[in-house]
């Protein structure tokens, strides 16, 4: 009994290190088949930028804070159309102006009573543009253009990648490549032929930034594509 006990032990070790490493998931005897992980990467550019120059005032009076902001905004748009932006590219938004006394529970103390704000976009797909016109707010800052980190892009340029769906093709085709390569290596060590395949998972192609981070921020221009897709190989 007590052989029987230890050579049961020695056939569990032994298929525990059998299905340690690479992409392989998991192996059946029952129907001979194994279960891969291919994994695939590819680095690319954004091809799309949003960039929002947002902008705020205050005063005692609602015209005063009106006029600087709508003077404000001609002030960025002036800079961006000096940074080769059209106006195919520019997105004009309506100053607000906001009445802080109207507000419900407004407290009667505050120093200024309207509160204003205004926004300019820039959408392109010239991200090196629009990257280098990102570090060129000196002049805006110098004509007291009060810029504030509000608004989408939070005064960061954003960057996208809109043409993924044209990148797919290769991606998957790289990770089912890198499939076949462990199958095909697993089949050898274990002495089995590669059958045929028997079913496929291409997964989620996920869109993240070149900075090796796992989550996408947008303010990359760098971009990387990952996808991990599963497949299962028949073993002759």
């Amino acid at each position: 009994m007590d052989r029987f006990a230890t050579a049961l032990l020695a056939i569990a070790i032994a298929a525990a290190g059998f299905l340690i490493g690479g992409g392989l998931q998991q192996f059946r005897m029952a129907d001979r088949s194994v279960t891969i992980k291919g994994l695939a990467e590819q680095s690319v550019k954004s091809d799309f930028a949003v960039w929002t120059l947002s902008f705020r005032r205050g005063g005692k009076a609602f015209g005063a804070v009106q006029s600087e902001l709508t003077d404000d905004r001609e002030r960025v748009v002036a800079f961006l159309r000096e940074q080769g932006f059209g106006d195919d590219e520019l997105e004009i938004h309506p100053v607000q102006v906001q009445d802080l006394f109207a507000r419900e529970y407004a407290q009667a103390n505050l120093p200024l009573r309207y509160n204003g704000q205004g926004r300019v976009s820039v959408k392109s797909p010239r991200v090196d543009a629009v990257a280098a016109a990102a570090n060129r707010l000196d002049p805006l800052i110098a004509a007291g253009v009060p810029l504030t980190g509000e608004g989408e892009g939070q005064g960061v340029p954003q960057y996208q990648l809109r043409g993924v769906n044209a990148l797919k093709p290769a991606l998957l085709a790289a990770a089912t490549r890198n499939a076949r390569e462990q199958a095909e290596k697993f089949a050898a060590d274990a002495g089995a032929g590669l059958g045929m395949l028997k079913s496929a998972n291409q997964g989620v192609i996920r869109v993240l930034d070149d900075d090796g981070g796992e989550f996408e921020t947008g303010r990359s221009i760098g971009k990387r594509l990952r996808v991990v897709s599963t497949f299962v190989f028949m073993l002759d």
